[in-house]
């Protein structure tokens, strides 16, 4: 009898352990799970939150007055002077000693502008403006001259940053490309034809433009159109809002004589910023990759391929996924989507809002 009473106690006390180690891990699970989920939903909070801070109102009815913010930006918008430096030519023969050498060619000098964003000197100005260039000499508003160096260049986004040693310098107030709404009033400074410190004025005409890709090179398009007057000098400059706050970098026109004709582009400063924060702290540009090729469509962009081991297909993202938002800024376009994903680096999580089969959800990727 007492063996039989042993062997129920052994088996009662063998049941209680299970239950509990059972119970504490299906509390542990329950705990993770539920961490894991605090998590997601923070970073969807966190992503809405943004989201929310980018929409503001704009009174466009009364005509804005552009003095102030024109007296406020100028000053920070600087003449860029670019010299590539003739290649010395060296005696091809005895002849060349005897009869002298060929014509010798002469430095190569180009111009454009830039705009101050910091008080210790970075300048940013157009990849186009500076590539090629050995020596960089810029003018700013009160005519002092500095010698820049060369802190980095990105051909994607058309961007380049420059430094003079001056620690003093007004930098100008960075606004909010994604805000601008069209229709709205902007300012475009630069030095057109060497004519120093120019403003011309005009209104927002589209946003999210992109050109036909003829290199096949790796670019991020979304550019500002506006009709405000731009030129051959323009280009680096500033775009501004009328609160005098840097909305774009002057780029590009479209004419068939080279000069004006009614559309500038201007890289929008949200791009801006991530490029020149990537230069200067870590030398280069972060990009972050979802490792997927889109096609659009009338539904709107849509996931044509995934590739293996990338970032998408760790997330679950599958081929006929319509992209619709991400961090819930809106994606109608793959334009859209490439300045929304240039903003990011890698290592960084979004949220990322598809369709898939009529449904929609939300799912968090780590880049």
């Amino acid at each position: 009898m007492k063996t039989f009473l042993k062997w129920v106690w052994g088996i009662l006390i063998t049941a209680l352990v299970c239950y509990l180690a059972y119970d504490a891990y299906t509390s542990k699970q329950a705990l993770k799970e539920k961490e894991s989920q605090d998590e997601a939903d923070k970073i969807i909070e966190e992503a809405r939150r943004q989201s929310a801070e980018k929409t503001r109102t704009v009174a466009v009815a009364d005509a804005p007055s552009f003095c102030d913010a024109a007296e406020m930006a100028v000053r920070s918008v600087v003449y860029v002077k670019v010299t590539k430096k003739a290649q010395v030519q060296a005696p091809g023969s005895i002849l060349d000693y005897l009869f002298g050498f060929a014509v010798t060619p002469k430095d190569q000098v180009g111009i454009g502008s830039g705009v101050i964003i910091s008080q210790d000197g970075y300048i940013v100005t157009n990849n186009h403006v500076v590539n090629g260039g050995d020596e960089f000499e810029v003018t700013l508003y009160d005519n002092s001259v500095y010698t820049a160096t060369l802190v980095g260049a990105d051909p994607a986004t058309d961007l380049a940053l420059i430094k003079i040693s001056k620690t003093d310098c007004e930098p100008i107030a960075m606004g909010d490309s994604d805000a601008l709404r069209l229709g709205e009033w902007v300012l475009a400074i630069g030095s057109p034809y060497d004519l120093r410190s120019t403003i011309t004025a005009g209104i927002v005409s589209a946003k999210g433009r992109s050109f036909p890709n003829y290199d096949g090179q790796y670019r991020v398009e979304s550019f500002i159109q506006t009709d405000a007057a731009v030129n051959p000098g323009n280009s680096g400059g500033a775009l501004v809002d009328v609160n005098g706050e840097l909305v774009g970098i002057n780029t590009s026109i479209i004419s068939l004589t080279g000069s004006y004709a009614g559309y500038s582009f201007a890289v929008p400063v949200n791009i801006v910023k991530k490029v020149t924060d990537d230069f200067i702290n870590f030398g280069s540009v972060q990009r972050a990759m979802l490792g997927i090729s889109i096609r659009e469509t009338e539904q709107g962009v849509v996931v044509a391929q995934v590739k293996d081991d990338s970032v998408a297909k760790a997330a679950d993202l599958r081929a006929g996924d319509v992209i619709k938002e991400l961090n819930f800024s809106k994606i109608a376009s793959a334009a859209d989507l490439q300045v929304q994903m240039n903003k990011y680096r890698p290592g960084e999580k979004i949220v990322l809002t598809i369709e898939r089969e009529g449904a929609v959800k939300e799912m968090i990727l780590n880049l």
